[in-house]
C-alpha cells in the first residue's frame, strides 16, 4: 500500500545518502558524538597524554584532519600544526591579599572574565612561540578539569610551496604578521563581536575604538 511504499522509499534514500559519505564525513560524525563510548575513551586517553607534554608543542599531524582541512590546512610543505594547552576558568584580579585600593566599582577580585576567548589565547601563545610563522586558524581537540587543548594551524611564509600557491600566498604579505595579536583570526573576530551582523552590532565595525573615536571627535566643517 501507500505507507509501505513511502517507508521503502525513505529507507532507499537513506542508503543512498550513506553510500555517498566519505571518510571525512564519518570523522565529522564521530566527533559530533563526543559522549559515545569510543570518543569518551579516546578523549580521556589523549587528555592524559597531552597533560604530560609541554604547554606549546608541535604535533606531527592534525588530530582532527577533517576539521583542519575545513579551516584551511593542507597536507603539504609549509603547513605546521602546534598543540597548545590553556588553563580553564576565569581571571582572578592580581592584587595583594585581595585588596583593591580604589572605588567600589573595581573592588571585585573573583568572578572576573578575560575579554578574549580561550582559543584566541591559544593562538597568541603559538604565534609567540613561532614568531616566524603565521597563524591561519585553530580548533578544539580536548579538555579536562584544568586545561583546554587546541591545535593551531601555522603557515611558513618563507617556504616556496606557500609563496607560489595562489590560494594561500595572501598570508605572506607583511600586514599578515601576528594576525592573532590583532584579532584578525576567526577566534579573534568572534571576541570582537564581528561574527554577528545587523541590528545591535552597528557600533562594532570596523572596531569599537574607531566608532568611539568617530563619535567623540569634534569635526568643524568649513570651506577651504
Amino acid at each position: 500500500d501507500n505507507l509501505t511504499f513511502q517507508l521503502g522509499f525513505q529507507t532507499e534514500t537513506k542508503k543512498r545518502n550513506t553510500a555517498k559519505m566519505g571518510a571525512y564525513k564519518y570523522l565529522e560524525e564521530l566527533w559530533r558524538k563526543k559522549q559515545s563510548d569510543v570518543m569518551r575513551f579516546l578523549l580521556r586517553v589523549r587528555a592524559w597524554e597531552y597533560r604530560h607534554l609541554p604547554a606549546v608543542h608541535r604535533a606531527s599531524r592534525p588530530t582532527r584532519p577533517d576539521k583542519a582541512r575545513r579551516l584551511g590546512y593542507k597536507a603539504k610543505q609549509g603547513y605546521i600544526i602546534y598543540r597548545v594547552r590553556v588553563r580553564r576558568g576565569g581571571r582572578k584580579r592580581p592584587v595583594k591579599k585581595g585588596i583593591q585600593y580604589g572605588k567600589p566599582k573595581n573592588q571585585g577580585i573573583t568572578q572576573l572574565k578575560f575579554a578574549r576567548n580561550k582559543k584566541s589565547v591559544a593562538e597568541e601563545r603559538a604565534g609567540k612561540r613561532c614568531a616566524n610563522l603565521r597563524v591561519l586558524n585553530s580548533y578544539w581537540v580536548n579538555e579536562d578539569s584544568v586545561y583546554k587543548y587546541y591545535e593551531v594551524i601555522m603557515v611558513d611564509p618563507s617556504h616556496k610551496a606557500i609563496r607560489t600557491d595562489p590560494r594561500i600566498n595572501w598570508i605572506v604579505a607583511p600586514v599578515m604578521k601576528h594576525r592573532e595579536r590583532r584579532g584578525l583570526t576567526s577566534a579573534g573576530k568572534k571576541g570582537r563581536g564581528l561574527h554577528r551582523k545587523g541590528h545591535g552590532v552597528g557600533k562594532k565595525r570596523p572596531s569599537v575604538r574607531s566608532v568611539w573615536k568617530k563619535h567623540n571627535t569634534l569635526k568643524v566643517r568649513r570651506y577651504r
